[in-house]
């Protein structure tokens, strides 16, 4: 039981990395921010804790509700929404920048 515990939360920080991998970091496809240094700063200490705990809260969530997610067919959806998008918001974000993905290689 451990075993499988341990499988499966090795499964998923590997797809949370690389689901946070930009495909090409080189590329910029939107404008560049420049965020002020309050901005900065409490992105730091207010957005980043709370989106860190989001991310938690939904991986427990996706995780409780795996075996229904199983028999629906939606875990995708489900991962997406629950786990992989907060952790986007969270940590693949410049510190200060609203919108999500590397400095100016912003999601459409």
């Amino acid at each position: 039981m451990f075993c499988l515990r341990k499988a499966a939360l090795f499964a998923l920080v590997a797809t949370l990395a690389l689901a946070s991998m930009p495909a090409d970091a080189s590329r910029s496809t939107g404008p560049v921010e420049e965020p002020s240094t309050g901005a900065m700063m409490a992105d730091l200490v207010v957005a980043r804790p709370v989106g860190a705990a989001i991310t938690v809260l939904g991986t427990a969530t996706f995780i409780v509700g795996l075996p229904f997610t199983l028999l629906g067919g939606n875990v995708a959806e489900s991962g997406e929404k629950l786990v992989v998008k907060p952790a986007r918001e969270t940590f693949n974000r410049c510190l200060g920048c609203r919108n999500a993905g590397w400095r100016g290689d912003y999601p459409e």
